[in-house]
């Protein structure tokens, strides 16, 4: 059953962030009024409280909780028992109220990490429960997919129309580029332009460059999301991904490659790699919602450094 946006009213968690930027011009374009897309602000409403998010649940029809407290190796590493417990409380909390609310359909983003660290690849959905995620990102990894149990289980008790989505790795204009919370490849693309600008003839890079990964442009991930959001009401997950699998260590070479620097790079093997494979298998989106991605990864990075370039002035150490 088609879900028309025209005259809903949507709140997007996390709307201000770099998904959800996407997310709400995805959603325009769908039919939805800007009027009636609310947005969350961290600093504005803490999802941590109850209170906070039956708040933001009132009047709403579609809720599409993208909000996380999220980053990367280090951020894990450093903060699990926050990233445990602030992306539970947020994500049950929500869930809850939005079913008190009478909220019409709930749209929740998990995560890759909610994988089990050896998956078969491409990871199935099915999947999802063969085995304990990766150490460094389980604490997030679980929070996260404990939201589709409840999910699973209201609709289940309820009747209540929620649905999984696990986006692989994301990246795009706008990104986060922090290097203390960002992911692989704003992480990278900063460190790159940095190493230019000091005149460095060598790039230190984490790991040894053997883990695979899949990333998804941020503009596919969004338009997959609200594909999902018009025409999927099954309890199942959903992976969002384009099936194409590259290497750290490819990686690397294809960043540097693309902004022009040809200094050595230097693999620091003490530092964690991560999961050892990523990739997707993107079937059921395809056959769900008729969700394939279109962007070509080499533009899309292109974008990506063009965007940083252009908007960002790193603070040199």
């Amino acid at each position: 059953m088609e879900m028309e946006l025209t005259g809903r009213q949507i709140l997007v968690t996390g709307g201000a962030g770099f998904l959800g930027k996407q997310v709400i011009r995805q959603l325009q374009q769908a039919g939805a009024s800007p009027d009636a897309i609310a947005v969350t602000r961290s600093r504005e409403t803490d999802l941590r409280r109850l209170s906070a998010c039956q708040q933001a649940v009132q009047g709403q029809d579609i809720v599409i909780h993208l909000a996380a407290h999220v980053g990367g190796i280090g951020l894990n590493r450093e903060k699990p028992a926050e990233l445990f417990y602030d992306n539970l409380m947020m994500g049950t909390q929500l869930i809850h109220a939005a079913y008190e609310a009478g909220v019409k359909k709930f749209v929740c983003v998990g995560t890759i990490c909610a994988y089990p660290k050896f998956t078969p690849v491409p990871f199935k959905e099915d999947d999802l429960w063969n085995g304990y995620p990766e150490e460094t990102n389980a604490p997030y990894g679980i929070a996260k997919k404990a939201l589709l149990v409840q999910l699973q289980a209201y609709r289940q008790q309820y009747g209540f129309d929620g649905i999984y989505l696990l986006p692989v790795n994301l990246y795009g204009p706008e990104d986060n580029f922090d290097p203390r919370s960002s992911h692989v490849i704003p992480a990278l693309i900063r460190k790159v332009h940095e190493a230019q600008m000091r005149g460095d003839k060598s790039l230190p890079v984490w790991g040894d460059g053997s883990p695979t990964r899949e990333f998804l442009y941020s503009e596919d991930a969004a338009r997959g999301i609200v594909m999902a959001t018009q025409s999927y009401s099954e309890p199942d997950p959903v992976n969002l991904g384009t099936g194409y699998e590259i290497s750290i260590r490819d990686l690397v070479s294809l960043i540097c490659d693309l902004m022009g620097f040809d200094g050595e790079i230097v693999w620091q093997t003490d530092q964690p790699n991560g999961q050892p494979r990523r990739c997707l298998d993107t079937q059921r989106a395809k056959r769900a919602f008729d969700f394939t991605a279109e962007t070509d990864f080499r533009q899309g990075l292109k974008n990506t450094i063009e965007w940083y370039r252009r908007n960002a002035v790193p603070q040199l150490a």
